[in-house]
């Protein structure tokens, strides 16, 4: 039995489902659950309906027929000699949507952001499940809110264990067992049976827990990639590919920021010691990288990851005081509270500076929290560098004529947040 994920790239036009179909088609015989994403940039276009539904910009009708739109033109494409009847259930998603978004919004923005950004992984499986139906690729489609369970925590939601091991191992195993499958990543469900996400990203920790729950054999990744790489193609020249990692590794660069695989995969599969192959959907007779648990050489080359959208706070007390276990026992306290992730840390005996994801509300509570104790400063537009097996930052192009904010070194890496 085997997992596999496909990401927005994968599912972008008619053209990419059709290359999807055909890969699907080469483990017909297999025993498969598919996991699939939004199509193309659908989650950033949801994210900001959401934003405008939910200040009420005047906005929101535009924004919903851009994305139904954009559906509408793959599904157009798709069928084009396929009666359309078919498609009534995604009419009726929409409509869903829709009627979702035509009222006063009530409760906060994370709730209203889960129930409306969800709505990209449905509209997409169901348009794939259909088509693969009609291409005579037999599937079945299930809602994966259906399995994956989590407590009421919104866009971060953190999974009920037991409860989906449970669910999916005694109801969806046997389906997967008699007809392929396919489902979304990045959703779930709370005890009082809303729609929650699992974090930007978080479709590949979906088929992880799915490979999990379900035993697979393996779990593949389909990118546009040929694997993990040492560096982005788009902002590096000559990367090479990593042919094999352990499972520590690739926790490692997925922590750094190494997009390739999100940073909560891999936990799941080395518990069962099921590994992931990272593959391309572009050329899918490749062999890819394989994570394992497997001893691999460490990793010789260097390898370099940019982590862009940061934002660089510094702390320092007001009464010139040092900064001492109970301050940061108060920083860390807000930081949690305001769901702000940390992804760099930097202390001294009078400062505390971090580098997190840039969230500009959770990021005004923060300063609303912590001002009247201490003095905070605030550098938007970062990035954070991290190279690994590198002697000299010197020597690296994509660093030079940039600032650097804060730097920080270990055995193996290099940390610069830089603007």
């Amino acid at each position: 039995m085997q997992v596999f994920k496909f990401g927005g790239a994968s599912v972008k036009d008619a053209t990419a489902v059709r290359n999807v179909g055909e890969i699907v088609k080469r483990f017909g015989k297999e025993k498969l659950l598919v996991v699939i994403s939004a199509m193309g940039k659908t989650t950033n276009a949801l994210e900001r309906l959401t934003t405008s539904y939910f200040k009420q910009t005047g906005e929101t009708k535009k924004l919903f027929d851009e994305i139904k739109q954009y559906h509408d033109n793959i599904i157009k494409d798709l069928i084009s000699d396929i009666h359309p009847h078919g498609f009534d259930d995604i009419e009726n998603t929409f409509i869903e949507l829709e009627c979702l978004i035509s009222g006063t919004p009530e409760g906060s923005f994370d709730f209203h952001y889960d129930q409306i950004v969800s709505f990209g992984e449905i509209i997409c499986t169901k348009i794939v499940s259909i088509y693969l139906n009609q291409t005579n690729i037999r599937n079945r489609w299930v809602d994966a809110r259906n399995f994956v369970h989590t407590d009421t925590s919104h866009r971060e939601g953190k999974i009920d264990w037991n409860k989906t091991k449970q669910i999916i191992h005694s109801k969806l195993k046997p389906l997967v067992e008699k007809q392929i499958i396919i489902t979304q990543g990045f959703i779930g469900n709370s005890p009082n049976n809303n729609t929650t996400t699992l974090g930007r990203e978080g479709s590949d920790y979906s088929a992880a827990i799915f490979a999990y729950a379900l035993e697979a054999t393996s779990l593949t990744i389909w990118k546009d990639v040929a694997g993990v790489l040492n560096a982005d193609p788009k902002r590096f020249k000559d990367t090479m590919k990593i042919d094999a990692l352990n499972y520590n590794e690739a926790i490692e660069l997925a922590y750094y920021g190494a997009t390739v695989i999100h940073p909560k995969t891999i936990q799941p599969l080395q518990s069962k010691n099921i590994p992931l192959y990272v593959k391309s959907f572009v050329a899918p007779e490749e062999e890819g990288t394989t994570v394992s648990s497997s001893p691999h050489d460490l990793i010789k080359m260097p390898v370099y990851i940019v982590k862009s959208g940061q934002t660089l706070v510094s702390i320092s007390s007001k009464d010139f005081s040092f900064i001492v276990e109970e301050n940061l026992s108060k920083i860390f306290e807000v930081f949690a509270k305001h769901a702000i992730k940390t992804n760099l840390m930097q202390n001294s005996a009078i400062s505390f500076s971090a580098c997190v994801n840039t969230d500009d509300e959770n990021l005004q509570k923060l300063q609303d929290a912590l001002s009247l104790q201490f003095n905070i400063r605030i550098n938007k537009g970062c990035e954070l560098f991290t190279a690994r097996n590198v002697r000299s930052i010197q020597q690296v192009e994509y660093v030079k004529d940039k600032i650097i904010l804060l730097e920080q070194r270990t055995r193996s890496s290099i940390q610069l947040v830089i603007q």
